[in-house]
């Protein structure tokens, strides 16, 4: 008897938290059919019906010939008989496409961008490509990171096609230039992505969803009572995870700057400005989003709503121009992409304080629109 009393307890014990559950429909939502929004949208970045699609620097000098002695193809040469042009759009270069085609291993194309040396330097650094041919003293060279599998796989693709003096490039290692140099490793790519994921990372769940939970647990009910402003409240929460996140960026650049040797290439105060104007920003949205719910179910789904998407679309561990052309734009104004690039132009590109204004700024704007607007709507219970 007191078995089967057991059983029933334990069956609507079971009941009644799934209907708990689904009381709230955003519980279904954001278990259910945010995951598949998000495998949908990876899909998009990783799976190419269409095949693999590599982009590829061309540096334009005046020792690029059209033909060498043994009537061999120069690059430049090479492009304009065998590539296909693509139309440019506004002020962008001259593009050229050249597609393998394999039916068993899928098509490989290639972009080529006609462009200075310092232009794709900064496409390299940006991600925006993995590779960079040049041609000296009618010999091809190839730049690359050597500890890029990419950019072998296309130099291998590319070396195909591409002869000097007769000899196939890929049985001449002296063609071969890697670039070691900092900011052309993928490291220097992934290390200011970290910072501005952590910075995030900290802001959404440590005040966000901290916040929720103690709104939950009747804690802030009693604060009510208390002489205090909410603002004041607001705002040491925010100070708090500011120095809390500086400490742990530097730390992260520190270990990079002792293991990997990556330094800073542009302006401190620029560091610093943009820096903080992404912790005000994901500070304010996050107080924005924590500012009424008391379910913490409800918050989790909130709190991954804003850092699922930005995780993903924003270049933090691979270049955002693996989505389609036509995302990109919105992409670019994400508050974790416009953080992210702004530290990577900094670190790896060399900007100064005047390039750090205009994206700190935009981060500035939004931190005090939604800290704003969760302070209207902030309630303690």
């Amino acid at each position: 008897m007191n078995k089967l009393i057991q059983q029933k307890q334990l069956i609507q014990l079971i009941s009644a938290h799934f209907k708990e559950i689904i009381r709230h429909p955003a519980v279904i939502f954001w278990g259910i059919i945010f995951p598949i929004l998000m495998a949908l949208g990876l899909g998009i970045a990783f799976t190419r019906q269409t095949g693999i699609v590599r982009h590829v620097a061309v540096i334009e000098n005046d020792q690029a010939v059209t033909e060498n002695a043994n009537n061999k193809l120069s690059i430049h040469a090479f492009l304009e008989k065998h590539a296909d042009k693509i139309k440019p759009v506004g002020s962008k270069p001259q593009l050229y496409k050249l597609t393998l085609a394999n039916e068993k291993l899928g098509d490989t194309t290639f972009i080529f961008e006609k462009t200075t040396w310092h232009h794709a330097m900064i496409l390299l650094k940006r991600g925006n490509l993995s590779i960079i041919m040049d041609e000296k003293n009618n010999r091809i060279e190839y730049h690359f990171d050597p500890l890029n599998t990419d950019a072998h796989f296309s130099y291998l693709k590319l070396s195909k096609f591409f002869t000097q003096n007769g000899t196939p490039v890929e049985e001449n290692l002296e063609s071969v230039q890697p670039l070691t140099v900092h900011g052309t490793r993928y490291i220097d790519f992934l290390v200011p992505g970290l910072m501005a994921m952590g910075v995030m990372m900290s802001c959404m769940w440590g005040m966000s969803y901290g916040m929720i939970d103690k709104r939950s647990k009747k804690l802030l009910r009693r604060m009510v009572a208390t002489p205090m402003k909410k603002s004041y409240f607001l705002i040491s929460l925010m100070t708090v995870r500011i120095a809390m996140n500086l400490i742990e960026s530097a730390l992260l650049f520190l270990f990079a700057w002792l293991v990997f040797h990556i330094t800073i290439e542009g302006s401190l105060a620029g560091l610093f400005t943009i820096f903080i104007a992404g912790n005000i920003a994901f500070g304010g949205i996050a107080i924005f989003i924590s500012c009424r719910t008391s379910n913490t179910e409800i918050g989790n789904g909130l709190v991954n709503a804003v850092v699922m998407p930005m995780m993903v679309l924003s270049g933090v561990f691979f270049s955002y121009y693996n989505f389609p052309d036509w995302s990109i734009p919105f992409i670019q104004k994400l508050p974790l992409t416009l953080l992210a690039d702004g530290l990577r132009s900094i670190f790896i590109e060399g900007a100064g304080f005047t390039e750090a204004i205009l994206p700190a700024a935009i981060l500035l704007s939004i931190g005090i629109f939604f800290f704003s607007a969760g302070l209207k709507f902030f309630k303690w219970h």
